[in-house]
């Protein structure tokens, strides 16, 4: 059962779906009140794409689940729309974790977070200090302002140092500037990972209209002092599981972060899987949720 639920964070409302497994058929070994988990979505993204296919697989299993907009995207308030404030989004996380303890139908000493694409690197960050979050997972997490920085250093640095310029003209009135994330179409010279974004978010295959694909251009200067790993190991001893595809161009990103904890971490790499096919294809899909249920089912017994 999906149910349309709105909570409070820094001042505005975020729009939710709290999935619910039909109590009266709850798997064997499984009783009320439940373990629950959050899934927030990918960069660019919203509830309704990879968090909800996540979500399908995790209800099943008998969880609970709390997917949502982050602030200033989809169905959430904020202005500017498109902003990508990392620091926000970390808080967005606590938020959802406090709307829980509030739900009866859920045991607030069993509450798990996890993220898809950027919000497999937001939810390591706000668990670093939110220890009600029991367990955490990325899937194919990516720290935002290093992939961008690795890709255009030229160009971000322009982007950074603009965005002072771009404060001011929104202080005078102005909208905000924003910039697209991707082409609208790939060609054969398009690179093969920004190809595979395009297939996702330009297609039928994961387009979604409240999923712009615009960011507010001076989200630079709140990415640029954002390090979503820096502090990793202060999870521990909670556990940490990060699961990315052996194809990934990310897959840097949680190979490190395991690395940097203190044995309380996990990688598990699915074979063959680039970092988009985790959002939503099945053959990788179901291996990444059979390994989520089954630490999600060890850290929250």
């Amino acid at each position: 059962m999906r149910t349309d639920v709105r909570f409070p964070t820094n001042g505005l409302q975020l729009a939710g779906h709290l999935y619910l497994p039909d109590l009266t058929d709850l798997p064997e070994g499984v009783d009320g009140p439940l373990a629950a988990i959050v899934v927030g979505h990918q960069t660019t993204g919203v509830k309704e794409q990879s968090p909800a296919v996540y979500a399908a697989r995790l209800v099943e299993e008998g969880f609970a689940v709390l997917t949502f907009d982050a602030a200033f995207q989809g169905e959430s308030e904020g202005m500017p729309r498109g902003l990508e404030d990392p620091f926000q989004r970390a808080e967005d996380f606590r938020a959802a974790v406090s709307y829980l303890t509030t739900r009866p139908e859920v045991d607030p000493d069993r509450i798990g977070v996890m993220g898809v694409c950027g919000s497999g690197a937001y939810v390591p960050y706000a668990a670093q200090t939110d220890h009600r979050m029991r367990a955490v997972a990325g899937v194919s997490g990516t720290d935002v302002p290093s992939f961008f920085r690795d890709a255009d250093p030229a160009g971000w640095k322009e982007m950074v140092a603009a965005s002072g310029t771009l404060r001011s003209a929104e202080a005078a009135g102005e909208p905000a500037a924003t910039f697209p994330v991707l082409p609208e179409k790939a060609d054969a010279a398009t690179p093969a990972p920004i190809a595979d974004f395009v297939d996702y978010y330009k297609t039928p295959r994961g387009r979604h209209p409240r999923s712009t694909g615009d960011l507010v251009t001076r989200s630079a200067d709140l990415l640029d002092q954002f390090d979503s790993f820096a502090d990793v190991a202060k999870i521990a001893p909670r556990p940490l599981l990060m699961i990315a595809g052996t194809e990934a161009v990310t897959r840097g990103f949680s190979e490190k972060a395991v690395a940097d904890s203190p044995g309380n971490a996990e990688l598990f790499l699915v074979e063959g899987a680039s970092h988009v096919d985790l959002y939503d294809r099945d053959p990788y899909i179901t291996p990444a949720a059979a390994k989520l249920v089954e630490f999600f089912r060890k850290h929250l017994a």
